[in-house]
């Protein structure tokens, strides 16, 4: 591959990546809709094991459709599920971006249909092969609503298997019902967009983060003079060190894990470029970035503990704020 093909390849992951962290799809959680579609392929193909798999840096089986131990698919043995590492990890819904014939998929932007996997000199030996004793495999390119490639919609089964044009064609169909769910989250994180460009104006420091690892969404004006700038995208807790060293990302780890508002009152924190601190009353409020998705969003905020008070003017802005946040309108987004 020559380096022009390679920096577009590149600079295709990239853009690919960018999209699945806007779209929230960015991490392996199972999701019950891409279930539903998994589950319909596996039906349509006659084919034990369905996904709906998006590429970013790793391979994220949100949607999964896989036999497990002591299960049948009419006569096909049942295998553990595990494609995280090879040999197999149970329970594991991601795989590295090098193994597995999907990724293939995304960067040739063509369905792939390969009838005995062991006849191809050119797929007979990836490892997902032997990992999961795939014999045949079916995937067609999952675009979201701009037209973008995202993943795929994959079948495979554990024997030799001859796949129909009626098939093909039902697995293109189940693809193209997923562009309204990706236009939804578009129209959300519009919505949500409007609402940031207030907390950007907000008097107070204000950070939204996404995911165990907190991966920055958003920061408003306040929250980059109060702890420095940080570049979006990037895990907030290597991003703002006082803030770690503090124990606020421990808060927000547990509101992340209880789902329940969390405080840390009068902490103090070191200012940019300064010998001196201020004490602050931080506020983790665990939010869903869609009306149907899991708790896996973060909205800190953080008022000098003098300014705190209840029923003060800025705790009052804020909880006002977040409650507008958390608490978004959905009319006309019912899916």
């Amino acid at each position: 591959m020559d380096s022009t093909a390679s920096n577009e390849l590149r600079l295709a992951d990239e853009q690919r990546e960018r999209r699945l962290q806007r779209l929230g799809l960015n991490s392996p959680e199972p999701e019950e809709k891409f279930d539903r579609i998994a589950t319909l392929a596996s039906s349509l193909a006659d084919a034990p094991i369905a996904m709906v798999n998006f590429i970013g840096g790793q391979q994220m089986f949100r949607g999964l459709c896989f036999p497990t131990s002591g299960q049948k698919h009419e006569e096909h043995a049942g295998i553990p599920f595990g494609i995280g590492d090879v040999p197999p990890a149970p329970e594991s819904r991601d795989a590295p971006i090098d193994i597995g014939f999907c990724p293939h998929v995304v960067r040739q932007k063509a369905q792939l249909a390969i009838e005995d996997v062991l006849a191809s000199r050119h797929y007979r030996n990836n490892p997902v092969v032997e990992a999961l004793n795939v014999r045949a495999y079916l995937g067609t390119p999952l675009k979201d609503n701009t037209g973008l490639i995202i993943g795929t919609v994959t079948v495979a089964d554990v024997r030799p298997h001859k796949w129909t044009e009626k098939q093909k064609s039902e697995m293109q169909f189940l693809a193209d019902t997923l562009k309204p769910e990706f236009q939804l989250r578009d129209s959300v994180l519009a919505q949500q967009d409007e609402l940031l460009a207030v907390f950007d104006r907000a008097p107070f420091p204000m950070m939204l983060t996404q995911g165990p690892d907190h991966l920055l969404r958003f920061a408003n004006t306040r929250q980059g003079s109060a702890f420095g700038r940080a570049e979006l995208l990037t895990p907030a807790r290597d991003a703002y060190p006082t803030l770690r060293d503090a124990g606020v990302f421990d808060t927000m780890d547990w509101a992340l894990q209880e789902a329940q508002v969390t405080e840390l009152r009068s902490v103090s924190i070191p200012l940019p470029g300064s010998e001196l601190s201020q004490r602050f009353d931080i506020t983790c409020t665990p939010v869903r970035l869609r009306p149907d998705a899991p708790v896996n969003t973060v909205l800190t905020t953080a008022i000098t503990s003098d300014e705190s008070a209840p029923g003060s003017p800025q705790q009052k802005l804020a909880e006002d704020l977040v409650s507008s946040f958390a608490n978004p309108r959905t009319e006309g987004m019912d899916s």
